[in-house]
């Protein structure tokens, strides 16, 4: 689960977004400042910005089938004993299962493996391969890579490259998989390469790992904590919801603000509170199937509460990708468009604070009984909003009442 190198955003469309949501929160009642509504905080110059008012195109849209080559990479210091055939196995097709439910079928990566190995010139250890990798060696492990393969090959038909290294190389360490930005693309044969995948992982793999770093892909955020000098809890902003806190959260369906911000679900399924009051809303669980075309229900209720804040309800049961959750319920968590990947850009809301849940499960058990269950009340003093589950109904969907000082 590692942290991508940022691109570059450009300042001026940012600032000009930024000045028309001032405008409109600031002189007077909501109103559409953007495709998604007034609730859909402005994309920043934050790595991996949650905003979703707009779409970055230096990465590619997450609708209908990214077609992803598989490279499988050996080492002169070490004999590969598991098969390109088991290390796809590892990872496929339970990757694209993955984003088939959560997208709702709209998206699916489909891998196009090289079933054999090829050589690296230098032994394993000579690229010193770790988290915090030198920027200098990955460059040459890169090149390596490339070269390899080269000529065996057409890019150009892929959108996403996977390197995978031979597992049991000793230079090889699982820690430092990552997705690789590239500020100057590679080109290889005509074809910019933008970015690849670098998979260190053992076999068999970490739980979701290629699904977490396809993420990145797709321009979505590092949610955990990353603690100073290695010391501390890693899941303190989401613990086990949604896997870009962790890949081996029980609930690992991305959240309801990632899925808006990815088009898995319309503006019309965002219930957008700008007002005062009390409302009341009824909310469809993030994991139920979705009716092509059809289907407007709202999956999301979301409350704008400052320039690049909101605070954001979505219900959670266990089916889908969330099979193995801890609780069931609604879920509250606040979103901040200004804060980049790694930082906290998303953090998950307490339901039950001083409990802990699913002990030797969870990833964080104070969060993993997170969401409200019917009668129970969650205030967020901060932003002046108090949420309360109201009912559930037989046909599964969850009422709120939202009041907002």
């Amino acid at each position: 689960m590692g942290v991508d190198r940022p691109l570059l955003r450009r300042a001026g469309a940012v600032l000009t977004a930024l000045s028309a949501i001032a405008a409109t929160v600031v002189a007077g009642p909501a109103r559409a400042i953007a495709p998604g509504g007034p609730c859909a905080l402005p994309r920043t110059q934050a790595h991996h910005s949650e905003g979703l008012d707009s779409w970055n195109p230096a990465y590619p849209r997450p609708d209908g089938r990214l077609d992803a080559l598989m490279v499988f990479l050996a080492f002169p210091d070490s004999r590969p004993v598991t098969t390109p055939g088991q290390l796809v196995a590892d990872h496929f097709p339970a990757t694209s299962r993955f984003f088939e439910r959560a997208s709702y079928g709209r998206f699916s990566v489909r891998p196009h493996p090289l079933n054999r190995w090829f050589r690296m010139p230098r032994p394993s250890t000579a690229y010193h391969i770790q988290r915090d990798w030198d920027g200098e060696l990955r460059s040459a492990y890169l090149r390596d890579a490339i070269a390899a393969v080269r000529g065996r090959v057409d890019f150009s038909d892929y959108g996403l490259v996977y390197l995978v290294a031979d597992p049991d190389a000793p230079g090889v360490d699982s820690d430092a998989t990552k997705v690789v930005n590239l500020d100057r693309p590679l080109r290889v044969d005509g074809t910019e390469l933008r970015r690849v995948v670098t998979v260190f992982e053992h076999h068999p793999p970490d739980r979701n790992v290629l699904a977490h770093e396809t993420g990145h892909v797709l321009d979505l955020p590092d949610l955990y904590h990353r603690p100073t000098e290695g010391k501390g809890d890693w899941d303190t902003h989401v613990g086990d919801w949604d896997l870009m806190g962790s890949q081996f959260g029980l609930a690992a369906d991305p959240f309801a603000w990632h899925k808006w911000k990815l088009g898995w679900i319309s503006r019309r399924q965002v219930a957008c509170v700008t007002g005062r009051g009390e409302s009341e809303h009824g909310i469809e669980p993030l994991e139920a199937p979705m009716r092509p075309g059809s289907d407007e229900r709202t999956r999301l209720v979301v409350v704008r509460t400052g320039l690049t804040s909101a605070l954001a309800m979505e219900a959670r049961t266990a089916s889908g990708n969330d099979t193995t959750t801890c609780a069931e319920g609604v879920l509250v968590y606040r979103v901040r468009s200004d804060t980049p990947s790694g930082a906290g850009p998303i953090q998950v809301l307490n339901g039950h604070p001083g409990s802990r849940a699913c002990p030797g499960q969870a990833v964080y058990p104070p969060l993993a009984d997170a969401p409200l269950g019917v009668g129970e009340s969650l205030s967020s003093g901060m932003d002046g909003v108090r949420v309360t589950v109201t009912g559930h109904t037989p046909g599964g969907a969850w009422t709120v009442r939202v009041s907002r000082d």
